[in-house]
């Protein structure tokens, strides 16, 4: 192969994209951190089963909030490092000039696409907020929270690709990370 791919997107002197990223980053340290609150958690919920011998009530349900937040919180972070599913066969194969047409039609198909999943889970927190929903367990925790990583998730993967269209479009970036666009 005659190219190398960037594995993160390359450093910008635009101002929006440099300070999405930056927000981006944040947004994976917050999903680590609760990544490892989450281990504790597990490992609390075991201790106390299995040593102590207590029924555990809530330690199940909060790991798998935990889990979910890390997850969509940590969405644009994993964009940065350009860490989502990419199937680069056919833009490899493509001439520079196609591959940018190509680039800008998967970029804005992936804002339509991540514009109206956070509308929509925005919807959902909104509505398990307005409606005061609660899980159904013992511990019963309002849903409203854990729900609210959904829209803040996607809301700023979103804002993540937009900056990556923007350094896409201002020829701080190339398509698919590929060499010249």
């Amino acid at each position: 192969m005659s190219h190398i791919t960037q594995p993160v997107a390359p450093p910008t002197c635009n101002g929006f994209v440099r300070g999405v990223r930056a927000v981006s980053t944040v947004c994976g340290w917050i999903a680590a951190a609760f990544t490892v609150i989450a281990l504790f958690v597990t490992c609390h919920m075991i201790f106390d089963r299995a040593v102590m011998g207590n029924s555990t009530i809530w330690q199940t349900e909060a790991v798998i909030y935990l889990m979910i937040g890390a997850a969509t919180i940590g969405l644009p972070y994993v964009q940065t490092l350009r860490g989502h599913v990419n199937v680069d066969l056919i833009p490899m194969m493509l001439p520079p000039h196609i591959r940018i047409h190509l680039a800008y039609v998967v970029m804005i198909a992936s804002i339509a696409v991540i514009a109206l999943v956070a509308w929509y889970s925005f919807d959902v927190w909104h509505q398990a907020f307005e409606r005061g929903w609660k899980s159904p367990t013992v511990w019963g925790p309002p849903l409203w929270i854990p729900y609210l990583t959904l829209p803040i998730g996607f809301g700023l993967f979103l804002l993540q690709l937009i900056a990556d269209l923007v350094a896409l479009v201002i020829g701080e970036d190339t398509a698919f990370g590929m060499g010249e666009s």
